[in-house]
């Protein structure tokens, strides 16, 4: 991670097929495209490899989460329950949705746990926005029980995770919906990109309708077009898929450095009396973008943290005191800065978000630092660095 460490004449040449016909739309124009459709090819092909009967691409993993919440039914009240460890985007689609984020406990695996998630339901929850974190599952078993009795939907925001599974089904396809992200960082990229998927044949037309102002895509004539429902424009454009679609074919080979390369960190890292590592319900499943490791407090943490960089261990993330990735520092979305009014001001007994109090998630995280795994390290680079680790646990 991430995918365009591996960039090569494959990502060109499909680039250039696209600059050849001069003509970046999704759909239609059937004429001018030489029988070139890249995102269709993508979503084929995303299908094909996580065994799901529809993919939907969309132009970023945001866009994939609101449009999953609109396709799934969620809106205007309903309380879906949310990680407070996640990227921000998974809990700003709930919110421009209308609904109101529940923030829940996680455990050991970076993900909500199954009691957390059972401790924060009420009458009004509709979903459950299961986020795996640094590309490692939840509690699958547990968590999907859990939402077939409350009848809830489970969204799977897969962002972190492509290439991921639990007990051989690939990470985002195990609940109703799920999501990916293809931005410039991620496992695999499309410059900007993402996707929603689902084996549920209604979820799958709302979401390719919700994406492009509500059209049915019936037919080769937009103008002729039906508009069942009501969207907005998350369409991806040919060009970004192009990208993506080259990148999704090494989607294996870089799964398969991702493993190597964090295996060997972590053997050595195993050694280290006060490393423990995060839990990962199918060792199998891991995509291995991160190795998350926890140290015995929290003032320990802070202080190896700062020795790797010292000793010249980049990629190494104290998510605790990150600005992107926990609730704690969210101070916008604790007190629901906008340059607009927010659908959930309207709600008059909405969740003080200043008042949240998640112990149990802030006793983990407050000790845990995940280590970016790259594709591009040599034997010698990774030898260097284990070296350089030990130096600063030293």
């Amino acid at each position: 991670m991430p995918g365009f460490e591996l960039f090569g004449p494959e990502e060109k040449q499909e680039v250039a097929d696209v600059m050849e016909n001069g003509f970046t739309f999704r759909y239609n124009f059937d004429h001018m495209r030489n029988d070139r459709w890249k995102t269709r090819e993508m979503e084929a092909l995303l299908c094909e490899k996580m065994n799901v009967k529809h993919a939907h691409l969309l132009s970023s993993g945001t866009a994939a989460l609101q449009t999953a919440l609109a396709a799934a039914g969620i809106g205007a009240g309903d309380e879906v329950i949310v990680p407070p460890f996640t990227f921000v985007a998974s809990v700003e689609a709930v919110i421009m949705a209308g609904a109101v984020p529940v923030f829940a406990e996680i455990d050991e695996t970076l993900c909500l746990s199954p009691e957390g998630i059972e401790a924060a339901i009420t009458p009004r929850t509709k979903a459950v926005n299961l986020v795996h974190m640094c590309g490692s599952m939840a509690k699958m078993d547990e968590i999907k029980a859990i939402c077939d009795k409350h009848n809830l939907v489970l969204l799977e925001d897969a962002c972190q995770a492509i290439g991921g599974s639990y007990k051989g089904q690939a990470l985002g396809t195990i609940g109703h919906v799920g999501c990916y992200s293809f931005d410039s960082v991620k496992t695999i990229t499309c410059g900007e990109g993402g996707a929603v998927i689902t084996n549920n044949e209604a979820i799958y037309n709302h979401a390719h309708m919700f994406s492009d102002h509500g059209h049915d895509h019936v037919g080769s004539d937009r103008g002729a077009e039906g508009h069942p429902i009501m969207g907005l424009n998350f369409r991806i454009s040919e060009m970004n898929s192009a990208l993506g679609l080259a990148q999704l074919r090494k989607l294996d080979t870089i799964i398969d450095i991702q493993r190597k390369n964090k295996a060997f960190i972590k053997e050595a890292m195993a050694t280290l009396p006060e490393v423990s590592f995060r839990e990962i319900p199918d060792p199998d499943g891991d995509s291995a973008g991160f190795l998350s490791f926890m140290l015995p407090t929290e003032e320990r943490a802070q202080v190896i943290n700062k020795k790797l960089a010292e000793n010249g261990v980049d990629g190494c993330f104290y998510w605790y005191v990150n600005n992107w990735h926990y609730l704690k520092n969210w101070q916008h979305i604790q007190e629901l800065k906008s340059s607009a009014p927010l659908p959930i001001n309207l709600i008059q007994d909405k969740p003080d978000y200043t008042q949240v109090s998640l112990p149990k998630s802030d006793a983990i995280m407050s000790r845990t630092i995940s280590m970016l795994i790259k594709l591009s390290w040599t034997e010698e680079q990774i030898c260097q660095r284990i070296e350089n680790i030990k130096r600063a646990f030293a």
